[in-house]
Formats: C-alpha cells, sequence, structure tokens
C-alpha cells in the first residue's frame, strides 16, 4: 500500500477497488456520488465539465506531513456569480458564514444582498434543537417556489446547505425532492468553489466529511457585522464532552484549537479597522488548546474548576486560554474582549484573575448550568454537581467584583422528575443571572441520550416547566437590573434602536442592552466641540429605569475604555 494511504482510506479519500473513479478531488458520500450521475452514465463523462483540482499526490503529501500547496481557484471575472448567505443559529454560524464568504470571494464570486438576483444560494444551518431544523425545512419550500421559477425563465439557482444539518442530515437532504444541489459540513467549506462547479454541470456534490485538525487558520473571515463596531474571531471548533444531550461532537467533531498566532493577526486586522468589540467563540472556548509551538508541548495541563471532572484524561501540553486571553487584551486598549461559550469545568484561577485584572476583558461570564438537579446533571454527564456548581459561582463572584453571569437551561430532560424541575428553579432564584438562554429539551440523533434513555417528559409538561423557568428567570433578571438603577455604566454604541430613531442603543460591560436618547454630549476624554455618540463610541449612561432584559438611562458624556477603567 502506498505511503499514506491507510490515513487516506480512514478518511474517505483514497479510491477502493470496485468504487469507480471521483470526479473532482473532494470526498462523496456514495449516496452523492450515485446522484450525480444519469442513468447509464459514467462518472469519467463529467470529467471535463469541471475545474481542475488537487491530484492524488496534493492528499498523500497532506498524509505524509508535508505541506500541500492550495488546491487551484477560479478567478474572478466580469459578470461573476452572485451568492447569497442566510445564517441560522449560533454565533459559531456567523462565523462560519465569514469563512464560508471569504473562501468564495477569492474564487471570483460576488456577494449579494437580495435574494432575487442570487445565482447561489447558500444557507448555514442548526441542528441543535429540532426547531432549528424544521426552520431550514420551511425556508427551502420558499427556495423551491424560486428554483421553480428560475427554471422556467431559464437562469438557473443552486441551493446550498452548509453546517451542522448538513452533516447530520446530508442523505434526506440530498433526496427530499431534489431540491438541494450542494451539502458542506462545518469542516467542508474549502470545497465550496469545487462542489459549486459540481452543481453547475447540474449534478448534486456532498462533503461532509469531519476533520481532526481543520481549523481555517489561514482564512481571514470576510466580517459582515452591521456597522463593524463588533466582531466574532473563532479559536476552535469541535467538543470532547460528550454531554448525553448534545449533537454537537457528531456535527462538528473533536476539539481543535487555532494557532495563537493566527487569532492575534485577525484581532490585530479588526483593530486595525476600528473594531470596538471582539468575542472569542468556540464549543467550549476556554477548553482552547494550541499545540502549534513545540517548546509548550510537554506543559502540564491547568486544573479543573474545583468540584468539576470530565469523561477523558487530562490532556498535557499547549498553550491554555488564560494565555490566550492575556495575549489579545494586550492588542487594543480600546477593544472590548468577550467569549463564548464556556463549560464552566474549565475556569481555573488564572483564567479568572487576568479577567479581573484586564479593563478590556468584560466582567461578563457565561456558566451553562443545564439543571440544578444533582441527578438530571449526572444523567447529562455534566461532569458536576449542583453544589459543584454553587461553589464556582460564589468563587467567580468573590475573584471578579461585579461580575454579571449568564447560563443556559434545558426544561424536560430524560427523566425529569417535578421535584427535579423545582431545583432547577431555586437555582435560577439563588443565582439570579442577568441574562439566560432557556429551551424545552429536544431529543438529536446520534447523541448519547437517544440511544441509552428515554424522551419521557410529555410535550405540555416541558412546555409548562420551560414557561416556569422563563418567569422566574425574568423576576430575577428585573431584579439584578434594578440594582443598578442610579449607577453610571459604560456603554459601547452599536446604532439607532429598533424602535425609536431619536434613541441609540448599546451594551454595557455586562452585555445588557442599553437604550438613552441620542443628543449631543461632551467628550470626557478632550475639549472639543460637543457632538452625537456614533456607533463605536463608549458613552457614559446613567441607568434611570431596567426590566428583566434592558436599561435605559442617560447619556452622560462620550468616554474611552481606558479613561473609564482609570476613573473608577
Amino acid at each position: 500500500m502506498l505511503p499514506g494511504a491507510r490515513a487516506l482510506r480512514a478518511a474517505g479519500l483514497l479510491l477502493l477497488p470496485g468504487a469507480g473513479p471521483r470526479t473532482g478531488a473532494g470526498p462523496f458520500t456514495g449516496a452523492a456520488r450515485r446522484a450525480r450521475c444519469g442513468p447509464g452514465q459514467r462518472p469519467e463523462g463529467r470529467r471535463a465539465a469541471l475545474p481542475a483540482g488537487p491530484d492524488l499526490r496534493h492528499f498523500l503529501r497532506a498524509a505524509a506531513g508535508k505541506e500541500p500547496g492550495p488546491p487551484p481557484e477560479a478567478s474572478s471575472a466580469p459578470g461573476a456569480a452572485k451568492v447569497y448567505l442566510e445564517t441560522y443559529g449560533c454565533q459559531m454560524n456567523v462565523s462560519d458564514t465569514e469563512i464560508a464568504w471569504a473562501i468564495l470571494q477569492r474564487s471570483g464570486y460576488a456577494r449579494t444582498k437580495e435574494l432575487d438576483e442570487a445565482d447561489v444560494v447558500l444557507l448555514v444551518t442548526c441542528s441543535v434543537r429540532e426547531k432549528a431544523e424544521q426552520a431550514i425545512w420551511n425556508r427551502l419550500q420558499h427556495l423551491k417556489a424560486l428554483k421553480a421559477r428560475r427554471q422556467q425563465a431559464r437562469v438557473p439557482l443552486r441551493i446550498g446547505i452548509l453546517g451542522c444539518m448538513a452533516e447530520r442530515l446530508k442523505e434526506e437532504i440530498l433526496h427530499r425532492e431534489k431540491l438541494v444541489d450542494v451539502v458542506a459540513g462545518p469542516d467542508a467549506y474549502r470545497d465550496l468553489p469545487r462542489l459549486l462547479a459540481v452543481a453547475q454541470s447540474g449534478q448534486q456534490a456532498a462533503n461532509v466529511l469531519l476533520s481532526l485538525d481543520e481549523t481555517y487558520a489561514d482564512i481571514l473571515p470576510v466580517q459582515t457585522s452591521a456597522g463593524g463596531t463588533t466582531a466574532f474571531v473563532s479559536i476552535m471548533r469541535g467538543c470532547d464532552n460528550m454531554c448525553t444531550y448534545c449533537i454537537v461532537p457528531f456535527t462538528r467533531g473533536r476539539e481543535r484549537s487555532r494557532p495563537i498566532a493566527s487569532i492575534l493577526q485577525e484581532v490585530r486586522m479588526l483593530s486595525d479597522q476600528g473594531v470596538k468589540e471582539v468575542t472569542l467563540l468556540g464549543q467550549n472556548v476556554n477548553s482552547y488548546r494550541d499545540l502549534s509551538e513545540v517548546q509548550f508541548q510537554s506543559a502540564a495541563a491547568p486544573g479543573l474548576s474545583r468540584g468539576f471532572s470530565t469523561i477523558y484524561k487530562a490532556k498535557q501540553g499547549g498553550l491554555r486560554f488564560a494565555h490566550l486571553l492575556d495575549q489579545v487584551s494586550r492588542i487594543d486598549p480600546e477593544m472590548r474582549i468577550r467569549f463564548t461559550s464556556p463549560h464552566p469545568k474549565d475556569f481555573p484561577d488564572e483564567v479568572l484573575q487576568v479577567i479581573q485584572e484586564r479593563h478590556n476583558i468584560c466582567k461578563q461570564l457565561h456558566l451553562p448550568a443545564q439543571s440544578g438537579s444533582t441527578r438530571v446533571l449526572e444523567a447529562m454527564r455534566r461532569g458536576y454537581t449542583r453544589e459543584a456548581y454553587l461553589d464556582l459561582v460564589h468563587h467567580v463572584r468573590d475573584s471578579i467584583p461585579g461580575v454579571s453571569l449568564s447560563s443556559d437551561f434545558i426544561a424536560g430532560f430524560c427523566g425529569e422528575t417535578e421535584e427535579d424541575h423545582q431545583q432547577t428553579v431555586s437555582l435560577l432564584r439563588e443565582v439570579r443571572y442577568n441574562v439566560g438562554f432557556l429551551f424545552a429539551y429536544s431529543m438529536r440523533q446520534k447523541t448519547r441520550a437517544y440511544h441509552r434513555l428515554q424522551d419521557d417528559v410529555p410535550a405540555a409538561v416541558k412546555r409548562r416547566r420551560l414557561e416556569e423557568l422563563i418567569t422566574t428567570f425574568r423576576e430575577e433578571a428585573a431584579t439584578a437590573n434594578v440594582a443598578l438603577v442610579g449607577q453610571d455604566q459604560l456603554v459601547l454604541v452599536e446604532g439607532p434602536s429598533k424602535r425609536s430613531a431619536s434613541e441609540l442603543c448599546g451594551r454595557n460591560d455586562g452585555n445588557i442592552k442599553v437604550i438613552f436618547p441620542d443628543a449631543e454630549l461632551e467628550d470626557a476624554a478632550d475639549c472639543g466641540a460637543p457632538g452625537r455618540a456614533r456607533p463605536g463610541d463608549y458613552v457614559v449612561v446613567k441607568v434611570t429605569s431596567a426590566s428583566s432584559q434592558t436599561l435605559r438611562g442617560v447619556a452622560l458624556c462620550r468616554t474611552t475604555l481606558s479613561r473609564a477603567a482609570a476613573c473608577r
């Protein structure tokens, strides 16, 4: 067998006897490969219609550990195909959209915000809950009518499904009404230009292989956030926690971290562009572990939060999250740093210390609890008890005075009793979160819960329990926010309020929305003439009223992040 052939075969990239030749270079499922050929056609008959891709030697060099050159890319040309992108789900999907667009832009595509003028429609999808997937199926029905009109007008429209839903339901997506032309999983965005070339010839194309090392570290995303005030930076992908309810390890694969050098390069670029807030992203962001620098590969693993455990052995070596936070926070003292989504187990003291010390790291932590019942937490394989979680909350508040907390909760998990539910209600009251994300349990295929547990809580009970959790959260969040009335809050202006053009909207350090009148303000940083605040400005706002989700106030002056920190 050729050197590296075993690795290639394991990855699904090596042609096996009897498998038939593949068009282009990327991996396809057997069903997708069959769908690309009409009755009686041989795959070879389509080769001439496709752009050249990397050959077998390209992948052999990669398997042998040698750096392959990039595959050939299409050049941009007048009248380039226009792509329309829609994003569903979490912030990671926003980041994935920017990565996919950067790849397509390099390959000569143009971006459009008008659906009717698009040649390609790509939906970046979510599979965390059934409701998220149903939204995509509904959207596809709308696109079905548009595609039929295009076919009648002989102006073809290609439709692609990207991301987690593509990974989970590739076969159903390709065969359901034959509507979708391209299916690409979260680790296959580099292959999009070739997949779209296959689709242009009238055939379906798919690549849903998960990778052990893909982080898109060399792809600088094209930022799409409105106004350019905030941006997301992906620092790691995948998750190793294997919580029983969670589909993420099966749709996004194992944990792998992006080299710190490429993260710092992207954050510097965003700073140069005037971005004032960066959110570091990952499915388990605080388990970041960069192994790209040899001298750190034998470093000891940091300790877990006290009272927490994992299903896997401690991972030795690498630069860790505390080091990354330290380096990112030094780039621009006027840029806020946030991160999401973490796991409570990965908050060693060194992480809490750097958050407390740096004025530009937001004093806001997401501590997803999921349940307030130790029995349910054990069934979820979360690795902690209710008591350990509360100990962490107290330790965080002692370490970072004034910290704002947010959390995730699931109502009606498998086997959850009324007593379990009431323990979750009591946890919401005891912790008093500022922000909450609460959902009814939705069983996902492939998860451990799907194979080992029974989804035995009736839908009506789930809805009732969810409503009770939401009501409790809002009551406690309102109380927490009312405590801020009369205080000055530093707000990063995002733009006009959606409900009134005479008001501005932004967020404070705790990530709570703040609304205030748009008026001329003095600038505390210099003696310049008064002026109106603009997106990207920091404004001191005195809070006059509060609800569970919003603060309202009066702007006092414009300032800077550094000056505001010095005046505390």
